[in-house]
């Protein structure tokens, strides 16, 4: 049992990269953590950690054994869950990665009800628009908003968003509005850095084609794009989760309407190589039954 407590400790030390973080998680001294992470390295005889003043870095020993831990802590859980499963009330730790604005306008309010509801769930979010390795960075869930998803990615569709073409009126009158797709050569487009697609993508004539776009201004930031378009600086290209307020108030005005761009997806991503615990599955069908429900005017469901 002394083996296994030291596993999950360094798995955690692993994927936090600090004894002191997950030190303060349990409640415990950082020596606790340390002697007894010390103590698996021993019954080893090997160094999993190299441990620095700035830093720790797995060894390639380490490396290894991290996965070989995963994979048994993982089985482990699984089992214990089927054995439990019709009485089991959801809980434990949930790392879930959400997207910045769509996590924090939206999932945030969801999540903080479900952490209401099961109370012996704990939830860490982490709010960001990069794509993450699940496996590598620990998350047991990510939710994704995008119009592609890798081949090996194991996914639930929770929702869809569309995409929206718009800019300020202001805009529209000094350069004239694209009557076709092929016209925003000549204007101000607004680039999104964390798009999969170089081009922006519409239906024409039945089939999506992309359209090479550029344009000064750029960001990772879908609000700073939207700002910018209201202050009449080009065309942006955004969910309507994000272009929807600016929309309704007339700050923006829709454009090329007639050519359909391409549905964003809302997914549930999950690891690959891991058992979904009750709690990530509670947490997933919870997303689902929500989204379409509460956001009919950002989202629209299956």
């Amino acid at each position: 049992m002394d083996q296994l407590e030291g596993m999950r400790l360094f798995v955690r030390v692993a994927e936090q990269g600090s004894f002191a973080a997950v030190a303060q998680q349990l409640g415990v001294a950082r020596s606790v953590v340390t002697r007894k992470v010390a103590g698996l390295e021993a019954k080893l005889g090997v160094k999993l950690i190299a441990r620095s003043t700035r830093r720790l870095n797995l060894t390639a020993a380490g490396a290894g054994y991290l996965e070989k831990c995963r994979e048994i802590l993982n089985l482990l859980e699984a089992a214990e869950t089927e054995m439990a499963e019709d009485r089991l009330v959801p809980r434990g730790a949930i790392r879930v990665g959400l997207p910045l604005i769509f996590g924090v306008r939206y999932l945030a309010p969801l999540l903080l009800e479900f952490a209401s509801r099961y109370p012996a769930v704990e939830l860490d979010m982490d709010f960001s628009d990069r794509r993450i390795d699940l496996i590598e960075e620990g998350v047991d869930l990510s939710i994704r908003v995008t119009d592609y998803l890798g081949p090996r990615e194991v996914v639930r569709r929770l929702s869809s968003s569309r995409l929206v073409v718009v800019a300020a009126p202001a805009y529209l009158d000094r350069r004239g509005e694209p009557r076709h797709p092929a016209d925003l050569v000549a204007h101000e487009c607004l680039g999104y850095t964390l798009s999969d697609n170089a081009a922006w993508q519409f239906m024409v004539d039945g089939q999506l084609r992309g359209f090479p776009v550029h344009g000064r201004l750029q960001a990772n930031n879908g609000d700073v794009l939207l700002d910018a378009a209201v202050k009449g600086l080009g065309i942006a290209c955004e969910p309507i989760f994000i272009a929807g307020p600016a929309l309704a108030a007339g700050t923006v005005r829709e454009v090329l309407a007639d050519f359909p761009t391409p549905e964003l997806g809302v997914y549930a991503v999950l690891p690959g190589n891991r058992h979904v615990p009750h709690r990530v599955r509670t947490l997933v069908d919870f997303l689902a039954g929500r989204l379409g429900v509460q956001l009919p005017q950002a989202v629209s469901g299956d």
